[in-house]
C-alpha cells in the first residue's frame, strides 16, 4: 500500500537522475496528508537542500505569511512540495530529463492526498501540469489567477497557477498580485463543493477544463 512516508523514503534514496550527486538532502515535501490545498513549486533551493524541507528560505517565509495571513491557515493545514525534489546546481532551472525522472513522485503524492486545489508556484510546475491536462501554456502572467479543472479517473482537482514567491523578492509589486491570487483561493475554499462550478464559471472567473490520466 502506497503512503506519503513511503514516497518520502524513496525520494531520499533516489538516484534516478544526476541531481542526487549534488544534493545534501532530497526534499520530498511536507504537510497535511488530507490537505485541501497542495502547493507545487519548482525545485529546492540552497536552504531547502540544507534542511531537507520545502520553502524554508526567504521565498518560503513569504509563502508562509501568505498562507497564514491571506488563507487563514498554517503550513500544517496544507501540503507543500516541488516538481523536482533535489536542488539543481547553482539553482538553475530543472532540465527535462530531471523532471521526467522525478515527476512520478509528484503524481503519487497527488493521488494519495487528492487535494481540492493545487496551487502551482511559477512557470515550471504550471507548465508541467498544463501539459498533463492538455492545456496550452502561455506566460505565467497570462495564466495566473484562474482555476483550471483537472479531471482524473476518480477525482477532479482545481489547478490554480500563480507567481513563485521568489519573484516577489526581486519584483515587489508581485507581492500584491500574490495576495490577490490567494484571496481568490480563499473565496473558492469557502464556497460549498456543490456550487463550485457556479463560482468558477458563473461569476466571472472563466476556468478552463482539462482531461488527463495521472499515470502519464
Amino acid at each position: 500500500m502506497d503512503t506519503l512516508d513511503l514516497v518520502a523514503e524513496e525520494v531520499r534514496k533516489c538516484q534516478k537522475c544526476r541531481l542526487w550527486k549534488y544534493r545534501k538532502n532530497a526534499v520530498p515535501g511536507e504537510g497535511n496528508n488530507k490537505a485541501e490545498i497542495m502547493f507545487v513549486g519548482e525545485a529546492p533551493g540552497e536552504n531547502e537542500d540544507i534542511e531537507g524541507k520545502p520553502f524554508v528560505g526567504a521565498a518560503g517565509k513569504l509563502l508562509t505569511r501568505l498562507i497564514n495571513e491571506v488563507l487563514g491557515l498554517s503550513r500544517e493545514d496544507v501540503f507543500i512540495t516541488n516538481l523536482v525534489k533535489c536542488r539543481p546546481p547553482n539553482n538553475r532551472d530543472p532540465e527535462e530529463d530531471e523532471i521526467i525522472a522525478c515527476s512520478p513522485y509528484l503524481h503519487r503524492q497527488i493521488e494519495l492526498i487528492r487535494p481540492r486545489i493545487i496551487i502551482t508556484l511559477g512557470r515550471h510546475s504550471t507548465s508541467y501540469l498544463f501539459q498533463i491536462m492538455n492545456i496550452k501554456m502561455e506566460s505565467i502572467g497570462k495564466v495566473r489567477g484562474k482555476f483550471y479543472t483537472w479531471n482524473g479517473h476518480e477525482y477532479r482537482i482545481l489547478v490554480f497557477p500563480t507567481y513563485h514567491p521568489a519573484a516577489a523578492l526581486y519584483n515587489p509589486p508581485i507581492r500584491k498580485i500574490l495576495e490577490e491570487d490567494f484571496r481568490k483561493v480563499k473565496e473558492a475554499l469557502s464556497s460549498k463543493p456543490i456550487s463550485l462550478d457556479n463560482f468558477l464559471y458563473g461569476s466571472g472567473n472563466k476556468g478552463e477544463k482539462g482531461n488527463s490520466d495521472s499515470s502519464k
